[in-house]
């Protein structure tokens, strides 16, 4: 099985790519792929890490309101739909999964247009521009959400939930606890602001930090995301006696095993996150980004809330003292943390990428 994945911009959208290649190759342990992405994306510096060749095409985003830069865009999308069937032509996939961001519109439009068999990913509730552009072509729509069934054709679209969820089942908590040196006898706050990192969330954690000293029995898990890493470390080595229950890192490349470990996550509320705590069944204090298309994050947190999975705090009420509360009141309520976390098992679709690799290997053979 020969497979051509796309995807990217952000950790949100490539990770479940890469997902869906372990589940490929799981299944299929002779399966060839090529990764074909942007050179200015998250997945020139991601993709290289594992043993996917990657390809690049020059692509960018059409703006909401009709300007001069759109039709750069609209020469820039024929140009890489051009460059993209050339490579095609090539590597001769048997499938194409395209798991969202710009440079997804291309790739998937030339493979459609070239009669190879193709796939599209929606991660979160409300779909993005590209995916419902690229709806009308593709051979198969994935969603994440039921809510997203009706946004797209339904004779083509079925509910598989995120891959990211059955990356995360293979985590080991033993492991992740010997990474970050933390003792079977703690529980673990991890706080992440995602591939990048989040100011807000920084802010909020350098504000209360002093503080954390009072949980005697939980350790804290702050990832700060590469970019900030450096201002952070330096802060808080200037503020001196900082507690010895916080462990300070830019990124963690292992995280299901330090989410197996986790007992209680603090971070944004992007689809993959959403779907690793789902599936585990963590409970969560979301912070959505306001920063995103069609506020699809807090769309998304929202659903969580409504179950009892997670609290959620927006942005502009988050402060080091909002964040401390929240957690204070999970932290020590045991029969409130048991119910989030049984409302969160309730929402988790653990067998996501069996199913997307399912559905590829099902229209790859009907070629």
């Amino acid at each position: 099985m020969r497979v051509v994945l796309t995807g990217g911009g952000t950790g949100g959208h490539i990770y479940p790519a890469l997902a869906v290649a372990r589940e490929v190759s799981r299944q299929h342990p002779q399966a060839a792929f090529l990764y074909i992405g942007s050179k200015h994306g998250l997945e020139a510096q991601l993709v290289p890490r594992t043993e996917i060749p990657f390809q690049s095409v020059e692509i960018s985003g059409l703006k909401r309101k009709l300007t001069l830069d759109n039709l750069k865009t609209l020469w820039k999308f024929l140009r890489a739909v051009s460059d993209s069937k050339k490579m095609l032509r090539e590597f001769r996939p048997d499938v194409v999964i395209g798991t969202g961001g710009y440079v997804c519109g291309p790739v998937v439009y030339a493979a459609a247009k070239l009669g190879i068999p193709t796939m599209i990913h929606e991660q979160n509730v409300v779909p993005g521009l590209t995916n419902k552009f690229l709806s009308r072509s593709v051979t198969k729509v994935a969603v994440s959400f039921s809510e997203s069934l009706a946004f797209f054709p339904s004779a083509k679209t079925v509910l598989t939930g995120n891959p990211r969820a059955t990356e995360v089942m293979h985590g080991n908590a033993e492991a992740g606890r010997s990474f970050l040196g933390v003792d079977a006898g703690k529980k673990i706050v991890l706080i992440f602001g995602g591939s990048r990192g989040a100011r807000a969330i920084n802010e909020a954690v350098v504000a209360m930090v002093n503080q954390l000293g009072q949980f005697t029995d939980t350790h804290f898990v702050y990832v700060t995301g590469d970019v900030h890493y450096e201002k952070i470390h330096a802060e808080l080595q200037q503020m001196g006696d900082i507690s010895t229950n916080i462990t300070v890192l830019p990124f963690v490349h292992n995280m299901p095993d330090v989410l197996a470990a986790t007992h209680v996550l603090v971070g944004r509320a992007g689809a993959s996150t959403l779907a690793e705590v789902t599936a585990l069944g963590v409970p969560s204090i979301l912070i959505p980004s306001p920063y995103v298309t069609n506020n699809h994050q807090e769309k998304n947190a929202r659903g969580l809330e409504k179950v009892g999975a997670a609290e959620v705090i927006v942005e502009q009420e988050l402060t080091g003292e909002s964040l401390l509360k929240a957690l204070s009141a999970i932290l020590a309520d045991a029969k409130r943390w048991e119910q989030m976390k049984k409302s969160s098992l309730s929402l988790g679709m653990p067998h996501a990428a069996t199913e997307i690799v399912d559905q590829l290997t099902a229209i790859a053979r009907k070629k």
